[in-house]
């Protein structure tokens, strides 16, 4: 204990004699591990709405009025033993009528120019079990001779087969784009803190060499004098830290709220026990930071 207690002394000392460099060391973990936490709120946002639109990802075939119900059942029988399907249903064409009367029911005059008919083909409407498996699926579909038989459009049966394709690809796309930016960007603002904690660690190390030379004559351990080096670091660290969570507090309950009230469409709603592990994550990333930035330092400046 008063060891520790000593150590703590001198990494005040040690903060006071170089307070500007101090400072600067903390407010670059401060912004360093603010940006980090706000990357993962920002990806646990991210994956929301990939996981929401995951949800809807689903392959419609449309069928042709004429076409015959055993190959339907047939079609569906076949889709239905596929693993990756999660299940299949069957839309008529006058349940698709309603949907449609439903969904446009803010725009009645779109409705009254159908006049009575029902334009709108019946459908197999199937699910999956992971939307990273709609290509595949869709493709397995395509190239089932059933499927060219029942289809609405025989002269071009792709015409037939909806999935979002497109938008698929540009989702899975953008999301490993995110985190391939996201890992680079933290990794960078890491190595950033962990310089000015060398350059922090190595000014205070310059500054009570007298003091080492002395300790190193007396015979004292390498830990003792080590130690208050690393409390330094590990202070700065957790000052950062510290600042950095109550800013993310800070959006948690104001910023974010604001901006579920004006997107209520967006899953920004994110529970407490989510901000947590973010709070924990930080603090332990600060105290990597501390510990391998004046490891740093002080493999480099100090010989003991």
């Amino acid at each position: 204990m008063s060891s520790f207690v000593y150590f703590l002394r001198e990494a005040l000392t040690g903060f006071r004699r170089n307070i500007s460099t101090a400072i600067g060391s903390i407010v670059t973990i401060f912004l360093s591990l603010l940006i980090i936490g706000l990357f993962l709120v920002g990806t646990v946002i991210v994956n929301n709405i990939v996981n929401q639109v995951e949800s809807e990802v689903a392959i419609t075939v449309y069928v042709a009025d004429t076409a015959d119900k055993g190959d339907i059942d047939k079609l569906m029988d076949k889709v239905k033993s596929n693993p990756k399907v999660k299940s299949v249903g069957f839309t008529t064409k006058d349940q698709a009528l309603v949907k449609f009367k439903d969904s446009m029911s803010s725009s009645p005059e779109i409705i009254n120019q159908l006049d009575g008919q029902n334009p709108l083909p019946a459908s197999v409407d199937i699910e999956l079990i992971d939307a990273h498996d709609v290509n595949e699926v869709a493709k397995t579909i395509e190239n089932d001779d059933i499927f060219k038989k029942i289809c609405d459009n025989p002269q071009d049966p792709m015409d037939s087969l909806k999935y979002g394709q497109k938008t698929v690809d540009k989702l899975f796309a953008v999301t490993n784009a995110i985190r391939v930016v996201g890992f680079i960007l933290v990794a960078l603002l890491i190595f950033i803190a962990m310089i000015f904690i060398n350059n922090t660690i190595r000014l205070s190390i310059l500054a009570r060499r007298k003091e080492i030379a002395i300790m190193r004559l007396v015979g004292a351990s390498n830990g003792f004098i080590r130690g208050p080096f690393f409390m330094e670091s590990c202070l700065h660290s957790f000052i950062g830290a510290v600042a950095s969570i109550i800013i993310l507090g800070l959006i948690r309950n104001f910023a974010l709220p604001a901006m579920i009230n004006n997107m209520p469409w967006l899953p920004l709603n994110l529970d407490f026990v989510t901000f947590l592990i973010i709070y924990l994550v930080l603090l332990v990333a600060a105290v990597v930071i501390g510990i391998i930035g004046s490891a740093l330092a002080m493999r480099r400046y100090l010989t003991v």
